[in-house]
């Protein structure tokens, strides 16, 4: 790790006040790491704030999103090793050096796992209970927060999903499934997450971005173990097909057409399944090499 050079990139949009008190605490903690602030179209004085502090700021026209910042961030690092964090005070500086131990005992990715006094609210904690443990089942390995934007990664593994990351509030949730999915080890470090600044706002929205979280762990299941979700349908299809049928064998002494329809989608599904499985396995064969 003493080798390794650091990004610290930290998406902002309208974080003026936090990126105030947070970058003269990372400057002072790792005075040789690289420090991206990528502005995604704030109208206060973010980037007034950056040159202040004299780090790398990466300028969007207009704002693109948290995922986006996170991309352009990406690009422009030139560590081996990159720290995601946000820019509004909720992440402490000091607990990247606790990622970055991690991270040098052979791990690809450690995230920051809040426990239940970090979640926003009690419908925000149920909604990351319930994506930690669907996310799990999944990929088959235990999930233990899935959307923290606070993880240390390294750049050159990031960088192979750079182009599955969606451009708003998705990412921490793609880069995690892909990484357990593609066989990357992955760690996770307890931290204690500080209230948001003054003055400062989420920029989540709830319902919206719950149901696009949701959409995200599905396509990304389905691109790297798409049994998981068409084996169960099928499995589904196939054992109502077969009730009915017992049904109206039972009670007409027939077989319907109803039945042979489920008997027929659940096969073709199963086999919808079984050619996007061969499909993974030649996408990741070609991301490896």
């Amino acid at each position: 790790m003493a080798t390794e050079r650091i990004s610290i990139v930290m998406p902002a949009k309208n974080e003026a006040k936090g990126l105030a008190l947070i970058l003269p605490e990372i400057l002072r903690l790792h005075a040789n790491a690289e420090v991206i602030v990528v502005n995604d179209a704030s109208s206060d004085d973010t980037a007034d704030v950056v040159r202040r502090f004299g780090c790398k700021l990466v300028s969007h026209p207009y704002s693109k999103g948290n995922g986006a910042a996170i991309k352009s961030g990406l690009r422009e690092a030139t560590g081996d090793i990159v720290v995601c964090m946000d820019a509004d005070g909720q992440h402490r500086p000091q607990d990247i050096k606790l990622l970055l131990e991690h991270l040098d005992t052979d791990y690809d990715m450690v995230v920051g796992a809040r426990d239940k006094k970090g979640q926003a609210g009690a419908h925000r904690s149920f909604a990351n209970r319930f994506y930690n443990r669907f996310a799990t089942w999944m990929v088959g390995h235990r999930v233990e927060d899935l959307t923290s934007g606070f993880r240390a990664v390294r750049k050159d593994k990031f960088l192979e999903f750079i182009s599955l990351l969606p451009n708003k509030f998705s990412y921490p949730t793609t880069i995690t499934m892909s990484f357990f999915r593609a066989g990357y080890s992955v760690a996770y470090v307890p931290i204690e997450v500080m209230k948001r600044v003054e003055g400062t706002q989420s920029h989540i929205r709830i319902w919206q971005d719950g149901v696009r979280f949701l959409l995200i762990i599905f396509k990304i299941g389905t691109l790297f173990s798409p049994l998981k979700l068409f084996a169960p349908i099928s499995l589904m299809l196939f054992f109502s097909g077969l009730a009915y049928y017992l049904y109206t064998y039972i009670a007409d002494g027939r077989f319907t057409n109803m039945a042979l329809l489920l008997f027929t989608t659940s096969i073709v599904i199963f086999l919808m399944g079984l050619i996007s499985e061969q499909i993974t396995s030649l996408y990741y064969k070609d991301n490896k090499d």
